[in-house]
């Protein structure tokens, strides 16, 4: 906030999508929108906002992803996952085995 109430144009901004999803409150979203009335720079930001989202939704709007996309994301996420985690996950004939690699960290203060 500015010390006169006014609205910051870099919160304005960052705020912008949530204004536009109308996902404020009342009060935020009347002083986002007299800072967008008031700050040319900001409003142009905010109509390249509104016609991408405008954009977005006709012409993704309504589709969903096949199934098998969904499946290759879900199994990449999970793989990215464990091995973030050093998790290993074998499956073989005798079942499936898990190991997970353990780190010790210690921190010592100095002094």
């Amino acid at each position: 906030m500015l010390p006169d109430g006014g609205t910051d144009c870099s919160e304005v901004l960052a705020e912008v999508w949530m204004f536009l999803d109308r996902e404020c409150d009342q009060q935020r979203r009347m002083l986002l929108e007299q800072h967008l009335h008031e700050c040319a720079p900001c409003l142009a930001e905010y109509g390249i906002d509104e016609k991408l989202k405008a954009l977005l939704a006709r012409k993704c709007g309504g589709e969903a992803a096949p199934e098998s996309l969904k499946d290759r994301l879900r199994t990449q996420i999970r793989s990215a996952v464990l091995e973030q985690a050093e998790v290993t996950v074998e499956s073989g004939p005798e079942g499936t085995s898990v190991s997970v690699a353990h780190r010790r960290t210690e921190f010592r203060a100095e002094g």
